[in-house]
């Protein structure tokens, strides 16, 4: 289950989405600001409308920002707490 969540007692491991540049993060915080919490369907709506274009570099690109912003959303430890 490479990539999955995985329950490990009370925490959960998630790995980290790949950013590209900083402008992703500033990506995925005004679709939160703007769609709360819709804001990954508006990532993942941009995405496929990048991937029906065919321009995959795009696609990839709103795909982590999606996963960008599930991350965030999740309010449970996702690993070791230091």
């Amino acid at each position: 289950m490479a990539g999955s969540m995985q329950r490990i007692g009370v925490s959960m491991q998630l790995p980290a989405p790949f950013l590209a540049d900083r402008a992703a993060v500033d990506e995925a915080d005004a679709l939160i600001r703007d769609h709360g919490e819709e804001a990954g369907f508006a990532a993942a709506a941009r995405a496929e409308q990048y991937r029906v274009l065919g321009n995959h570099v795009h696609f990839a690109r709103w795909r982590q920002i999606e996963r960008l912003i599930t991350y965030l959303s999740i309010e449970a430890p996702l690993d070791t707490v230091h």
